[in-house]
């Protein structure tokens, strides 16, 4: 690889020409992360428990994975509609969604539904995560759990 006129005339040396490289290589590299993050801005969902999403005000219309158990007793289902509350022991979040949920979805075990937060505070999924087997909490509500003080494993694990 040739440098540049400009640079042989100037009689740099090999050492400078060489940091020069490599401080051109990682504006580069810097760019292209930078670009990369911008365009994935929009497609990145976070995951937050109900704590979290009052604590951060998560903004109404942003898409979030939202995790915690479902609330005993709150599961209403009306033909599609269904409308359950998302609780970590210490926050509950009213959550809405149309569709069928997966087989596994029962009232106090761990889920994780995807959807934004409405004006009014409420959650309204468009995809609640389905589980493997009737045990299986996602590894995120377990911590978000443990966080709050709520981790209760069954069989003592």
């Amino acid at each position: 690889m040739t440098m540049p006129a400009a640079i042989r005339k100037k009689g740099w040396s090999r050492k400078q020409k060489r940091l020069a490289l490599i401080a051109g290589l990682a504006v580069v590299l810097a760019l292209a992360t930078t670009l990369v993050l911008v365009a994935l801005r929009d497609r990145i969902v976070f995951f937050y428990s109900p704590t979290d999403v009052v604590a951060r005000e998560v903004a109404a219309g942003h898409p979030i994975r939202l995790g915690g158990l479902v609330k005993d007793g709150s599961w209403t289902r009306s033909g599609q509609d269904n409308t359950f509350t998302i609780t970590d022991g210490s926050t509950d979040i009213v959550a809405r969604y149309a569709g069928i949920l997966p087989d596994l979805f029962r009232e106090g075990q761990g889920v994780v539904a995807e959807g934004s937060m409405t004006p009014e505070g409420g959650f309204t999924a468009t995809n609640v995560l389905a589980k493997h087997d009737e045990n299986y909490i996602p590894k995120e509500v377990v911590e978000a759990l443990k966080a709050q003080g709520e981790w209760r494993p069954e069989g003592g694990q």
